[in-house]
């Protein structure tokens, strides 16, 4: 690749990158002002750039290619809880420089199988020009999720056209390589630009078209481009009802595509992001090796996994099951938690004793991330149950508060070091919330194993839930504690916000508040199933319509 070629391309892809964003304003976000957008309860919809998981989800399904390579970029930034959010996806001159070396080896990779890309074209036998075109029109339309104009069909001709009489170049696999490294730099292929159609529903609220419901939807429920299906749905303008949607919905989460969505959720959702970085002091803890942490991570994905598309489907069973997901090595960490004999290296579904265990809550893998190296963390399990499980927000420490787990103390349990920490005047008021949360797992150590005696004393796992709408009281261990989240309209609501937040990729705003309501009432109706909390999202008008913006006419040069 020449050095010009490198360069030319970068400056296009800056160029149309810039022109999009602002085709929507700062950050794609615009204030909701109109008096009909807010009776609709519709918000202005962001312009969203790709994650590193979707990348690789969309090059795997648009060429074949497997080998995560967007895994080499920059760490998206998390915003409310999620590394999708639209707010946090913005672009700069290194990231495109990078973007740019990314589609060189992807494009590079893609040509090593010309045949299965020309479809049954032959350069030979039907002639160079005519695959191109073939090629190009094709393959442009499936990696912008629309139909591409002629305009952008001869930009893209012109780019073939210039590598196969480059000097350097000049080959007919040199021209499709470019043609594909130009394209997954577009920001057709980076982002998810969602206009609307050309006619308003009511003031400027205008619907989607079809073919931008497919991508909405791919991304939503796959995280990854649509389907054959939904390209054909979108071709025949045929996703423009609710019924529409909802039957389209039903279908892809029927599929295994599927599962990266609720491993994807579930990951970020219960911080299981940072098992990979928990590490325990083995003098404390001699039965911790870091080979537990991606098996940690693995049985709470393959649960969450299990309930939600082939189980129950319900809140209530994630928060109280008696089984979970293991093999030889779990079972044999778990000891006597788990029931039944496993053998083998496959994780099976196996019963787990109900009085020490419930769904993920005491999943050996969420305790151990919330909690020390040497200890159990009240505060840390507090801080998830309060945060994560119930929506709400925790007052930061004091600025001068220097933060230190305290000393182990042989003579003392975790429980009694940590009810001094409370009763200190400038922690109590935010440690009241979280520590006596946290004390109901304390039947849990450090790396997640049942104890029923710490430093010769026994295990107190007591402790008194305030200020909450609907949990508060005292419980004993958390067995009981998770039956009563499992049952809160607190937690249940928090659980349709989080699933908002990441499905839609923003925040909720006061102009949601119809749309929340509306999922909150489809929730309570499916029995709190979240397969069709999933569904719901797909039917809210903040899903379904977003409120007009000019569009820039388009020009004949410049970049793809």
């Amino acid at each position: 690749m020449t050095a010009y070629r490198i360069k030319w391309l970068a400056l296009a892809a800056t160029a149309a990158i810039s022109g999009c964003t602002g085709l929507v304003g700062d950050n794609g976000e615009q204030a909701v002002n109109d008096s009909v957008a807010k009776s609709l309860c519709v918000v202005d919809t962001p312009l969203r750039r790709l994650t590193r998981f979707e990348y690789n989800n969309t090059v795997r399904d648009l060429l074949g290619d497997t080998t995560r390579p967007a895994d080499v970029l920059p760490p998206e930034e998390e915003v409310a809880g999620f590394d999708n959010q639209a707010a946090a996806l913005t672009s700069s001159d290194l990231l495109i420089e990078q973007y740019m070396k990314v589609a060189e080896d992807v494009s590079a990779r893609a040509v090593g199988n010309l045949s299965g890309l020309l479809a049954g074209c032959d350069p030979a036998l039907d002639g160079a020009d005519v695959c191109a075109l073939s090629f190009i029109e094709s393959f442009a339309k499936r990696a912008f999720r629309r139909p591409v104009s002629q305009s952008e069909v001869q930009r893209f001709r012109a780019l073939f056209d210039w590598a196969m009489t480059d000097p350097d170049l000049g080959r007919f696999e040199d021209g499709i390589e470019v043609v594909i490294e130009a394209a997954l730099q577009s920001p057709s292929f980076l982002y998810r630009p969602e206009l609307g159609a050309e006619t308003p529903l009511e003031g400027d609220v205008v619907p989607f078209t079809s073919w931008e419901m497919a991508t909405k939807l791919s991304y939503m429920l796959w995280n990854t481009m649509p389907d054959a299906e939904l390209f054909a749905a979108a071709e025949a303008d045929a996703l423009r009802s609710k019924e529409q949607i909802a039957a389209q919905a039903s279908r892809m989460l029927e599929d295994d595509k599927a599962r990266d969505l609720i491993r994807n959720f579930h990951t970020q959702w219960l911080l299981l992001t940072h098992i990979d970085s928990v590490s325990k002091d083995t003098s404390t803890y001699p039965s911790y090796r870091p080979a537990l942490n991606s098996l940690w991570k693995e049985e709470i994905q393959t649960f969450t996994e299990h309930v939600i598309l082939e189980g129950e489907g319900s809140l209530e069973t994630l928060l109280t099951a008696s089984y979970t997901f293991v093999n030889e090595d779990l079972a044999s960490f778990y000891g006597d938690d788990v029931l039944e004999t496993v053998a083998g290296p496959e994780l099976r579904r196996v019963d787990v004793d109900p009085n020490r265990r419930a769904g993920f809550l005491t999943s050996a893998g969420l305790m151990a991330t919330q909690a020390n190296a040497n200890q159990s963390s009240p505060v840390f399990r507090g801080k998830f149950v309060r945060e994560q499980l119930m929506c709400d927000t925790l007052p930061p420490p004091p600025n001068d508060l220097v933060i230190e787990p305290p000393q182990l103390d042989p003579t003392k349990t975790t429980k009694e070091q940590f009810e001094e920490i409370g009763a200190n005047a400038a922690c109590a008021g935010c440690h009241n919330l979280m520590n006596p949360i946290g004390f109901i797992f304390e039947h849990y150590d450090g790396i997640g194993q049942w104890r029923d005696q710490q430093n010769g004393k026994a295990i107190d796992a007591t402790g008194e839930v305030i200020q909450t709408d609907d949990v508060d009281g005292f419980y004993d261990g958390a067995v009981e504690l998770a039956e009563a989240l499992a049952n809160s309209t607190q937690v249940q609501e928090c659980v349709a916000s989080q699933w908002f937040r990441f499905a839609y990729n923003r925040t909720v705003t006061a102009d949601d508040t119809c749309s929340i309501d509306q999922l909150n009432q489809a929730f309570a109706d499916s029995g709190f199933n979240i397969k069709q909390l999933l569904v719901a999202l797909t039917q809210t008008n903040a899903f379904l319509y977003r409120r007009a913006v000019p569009q820039e006419p388009e020009t004949t040069g410049g970049a793809l």
